[in-house]
């Protein structure tokens, strides 16, 4: 997949979670119709393994909620505050465990099987990739390893 003007890094954070702002990207892109159609069937919390799925069950709002109050506008920053009072109030050793959790992703565990044929179909075969997010980024024309993105985490 190609640069989306707009959408940031994974490894990107808002205030202790990395992830978070990328999904609140995607939202306000595919209301803007300036999302690319190959990430539309990744949006939301219906399919168990989406990251933006695993994002919102993990702060404990139903990503239609989400949806709602990021597109009655507001900062990053009091979208993340509003999902702190409506959802799953989480401590500094949980958001750590996350950002773990999701750099990590793909690396042996449930998803570590679809990771090479993902690889093979964007014709990324031959870069250090070892996870899932390893993939988006270079995907989208970002070096993790060479930017080592894991130490901002």
């Amino acid at each position: 997949m190609p640069h989306v003007p707009g959408l940031r890094s994974c490894y990107a954070k808002v205030g202790r979670l990395i992830y978070f702002g990328r999904m609140l990207d995607k939202v306000r892109l595919h209301a803007a119709s300036k999302l690319p159609a190959d990430y539309t069937a990744q949006l939301g919390d219906s399919q168990f393994y989406t990251l933006d799925g695993r994002c919102c069950r993990f702060l404990g709002v139903p990503y239609s909620a989400l949806q709602t109050r990021v597109l009655e506008g507001g900062s990053d920053e009091e979208i993340l505050a509003w999902v702190h009072a409506c959802g799953i109030t989480r401590s500094d050793e949980e958001c750590h465990m996350w950002n773990r959790f999701i750099a990590k992703l793909g690396w042996r565990d449930e998803r570590s099987a679809v990771l090479p044929q993902r690889i093979l179909d964007s014709g990324l075969v031959g870069k250090p990739i070892e996870t899932l997010i390893d993939h988006i980024e270079y995907d989208e024309g970002r070096d993790p390893v060479g930017d080592r993105a894991w130490e901002g985490i």
